[in-house]
């Protein structure tokens, strides 16, 4: 992903008036430089053309559905992050909008405060990928990716080969919901049953976390998947 100077352009998505009248001067007031569509003809006009560094993205447009602008733009090559606008309720909405491609979602009705650090840690994560880091520091937790040797609280910790892959998977999408079914497929090839994957969470829980019943370090994503808390 290629870094462009100037502000942070975001493209609001999205068929509601008032959703719109309320995240543009707040959006502005970060510095953000903000457009908008109402539908998803324009978004995707707007954002092939390259007019955007990031979307803030409703599923329910009048047009096309949001799951198709999201397609799109992964299949165009598009690497831009895309952050979902979802009602509480439509769980299978969040993970078939992750499993295309986009990087976060925020819950409806949802604070300023919320998004805005959505936006950071999805251009974080950008960042991130752009070039693996050999050092992962999150808290206390540690870890060394090309030696492969993990630390807690200034400890090594031992994994087996299995556990060590998923830590890695979620170290490499660190401040990113990985749904189950992505990370089954990265691990697994697909064909694992999502209870394998919470063993292997259990288990890294039992190792890093201070307290594995109150996790800080791997955040269960209800009903989605799970996320590493962003590197310090």
């Amino acid at each position: 992903m290629t870094q462009r100077a100037g502000p942070l352009r975001v493209l609001v998505v999205d068929d509601e008036p008032a959703i719109l009248r309320f995240l543009r001067p707040s959006l502005e007031s970060q510095g953000y430089v903000v457009s908008e569509a109402a539908d998803g003809a324009t978004a995707l006009r707007l954002a092939l053309r390259d007019a955007a560094d990031l979307i803030v993205l409703d599923l329910g447009l009048p047009d096309m559905d949001g799951f198709e602008i999201v397609r799109r733009i992964r299949e165009s090559g598009g690497t831009l992050p895309i952050i979902i606008l979802s009602s509480r309720e439509n769980e299978d909405a969040k993970v078939k909008a992750l499993d295309l491609g986009a990087d976060d979602y925020v819950t409806k009705p949802f604070g300023i405060d919320e998004l805005l650090a959505r936006i950071r840690m999805a251009q974080r994560h950008r960042l991130q990928q752009a070039g693996e880091k050999p050092l992962f520091y999150a808290g206390d937790l540690c870890v060394d990716l090309v030696r492969r040797i993990v630390t807690v609280r200034g400890e090594e910790v031992k994994f087996s080969p299995r556990e060590y892959e998923v830590l890695r998977l979620l170290v490499a999408h660190a401040g990113k919901v990985l749904t189950h079914r992505f990370m089954l497929r990265e691990i697994w090839g697909g064909d694992a049953d999502v209870q394998y994957l919470r063993i292997y969470i259990r288990a890294l829980r039992q190792k890093i976390e201070a307290d594995p019943e109150r996790p800080k370090h791997i955040l269960t994503e209800t009903g989605v998947g799970y996320r590493l808390r962003e590197p310090n």
